[in-house]
């Protein structure tokens, strides 16, 4: 029995609702059960340095949580002057994610920027940021679009991302932090629209996992992804 009382391949409520910030250009506040993110997109027209000249455009994001977002107070990251190996991992995990969905060209010499701001957590806070970073992304993207500065879609699929690991011996999807913290493999999988894989990230944590234990994982993130995609389409629609 999952500490939730879910079954194995429950996903945790989620909703998704857009238009929370008035100056982003793109915003979002995804929740997947206790674990509440804000995404923003912001448009700048010019790309990063090392790819001016080359008509190619640019996703990239940053990511953090607030002091609050778990049980005990964690110090600001600026009050200590510099990031953290885990969020400077996890940022660019979503920059590379949302990349993957998006056709570089068609975006033109610009840089969208996503920040995603852990409010709350629960785990997962990667794969919501992720999720609902898209979101964001495809309304920034949809703004230009309407504005006649793109003339076709650079979006070429959705982006989501879900967890799924081994706790107490049995194969789970989305972990929240109870069975997070417990669980014998750990995993995130990052996949398009169309079911492509994106970026896998296994490990085991306390305890091996089998190819046929991968694949299960693997399945269970499949159908993680289709409530993630309806989700997604929900909200811009």
């Amino acid at each position: 029995m999952r500490p939730s009382g879910r079954n194995l391949s429950q996903m945790r409520p989620i909703s998704i609702e857009t238009g929370v910030m008035r100056h982003a250009e793109g915003s979002c506040l995804i929740r997947c059960g206790n674990t509440h993110v804000l995404c923003s997109a912001s448009i700048e027209d010019n790309p990063p340095r090392f790819l001016k000249g080359t008509g190619l455009g640019w996703v990239t994001a940053e990511y953090g949580m607030l002091p609050r977002a778990t049980n005990t107070r964690n110090r600001r990251e600026a009050a200590q002057g510099k990031q953290s190996g885990r969020t400077q991992e996890i940022q660019r995990l979503i920059g590379r994610s949302l990349r993957a969905g998006v056709d570089r060209v068609a975006l033109g010499e610009r840089q969208i920027t996503i920040d995603c701001d852990v409010i709350q957590a629960d785990g997962g806070t990667r794969c919501a940021s992720i999720t609902g970073g898209w979101v964001a992304l495809r309304l920034a993207v949809n703004k230009l679009m309407s504005a006649g500065v793109l003339h076709s879609d650079p979006i070429v699929d959705h982006v989501a991302a879900v967890s799924c690991g081994i706790y107490a011996g049995q194969p789970v999807l989305d972990l929240d932090y109870a069975e997070d913290s417990e669980a014998g493999t750990d995993g995130n999988f990052v996949l398009t629209g169309s079911g492509k894989l994106i970026e896998v990230q296994m490990s085991a944590e306390g305890a091996t996992f089998s190819r046929d234990e991968m694949n299960q994982l693997l399945d269970l993130a499949d159908a993680g992804m289709q409530e993630l995609v309806a989700a997604q389409k929900a909200a811009i629609a």
